[in-house]
């Protein structure tokens, strides 16, 4: 049985990104890159809202982007051998392969993917994480913790949903970024 992994790279004070809808203050160097990458290695498929599929679409080509690193060509690699699933009632079809779109998020059906597949399941975008916290999907929850408070904006964690959590592991990098891997108790 797979696991349902929560990965948010978030400001101290718990944002994915600031009022203004920027988070540039988020872009990993190599050793953080390099860390995520291993991280990633064991999904088989990635859960995405429109949103983070939009902004993730870019690993789609990234390796025909000349001069770019050897840890942005891997995690390129890693992402483009994952299944991945949109959710979006917008949006009109999807442009990157191994890739299908569902128009609403079925818990049972992310259940089943979960009880069928052995390789792990990201869920992207802190939209979508929120109703599969709210089922009870979620397994585990990495938090990249950046050393910024950004004072408000778009909440890593969902709202009115009280998640109980076992700190599972924790690592700080150079940068001053702390990984905390936490398991779902509930």
């Amino acid at each position: 049985m797979a696991k349902l992994i929560y990965a948010a790279i978030t400001s101290l004070d718990g944002y994915i990104e600031d009022e203004a809808g920027t988070f540039d203050w988020a872009e990993p160097d190599d050793e953080l890159h390099a860390f995520v990458n291993d991280l990633e290695r064991s999904a088989g498929t990635y859960l995405y809202g429109r949103r983070m599929y939009e902004m993730m679409v870019y690993w789609e080509t990234a390796h025909t982007v000349p001069d770019l690193s050897a840890v942005a060509l891997d995690f390129a690699a890693v992402w483009q051998a994952a299944d991945k699933i949109v959710y979006s009632s917008t949006l009109a079809s999807v442009s990157t392969t191994r890739t299908t779109l569902e128009r609403e998020f079925d818990p049972a059906a992310v259940r089943k993917l979960k009880a069928d597949t052995e390789h792990d399941i990201g869920i992207g975008g802190p939209g979508l994480a929120a109703h599969a916290f709210r089922a009870g999907l979620v397994d585990e929850v990495h938090l990249f913790l950046h050393p910024v408070s950004v004072g408000g904006g778009k909440p890593a964690l969902p709202l009115h949903v009280k998640l109980p959590l076992e700190l599972l592991h924790q690592q700080r990098f150079g940068s001053g970024v702390v990984h905390m891997r936490y398991a779902v108790t509930s």
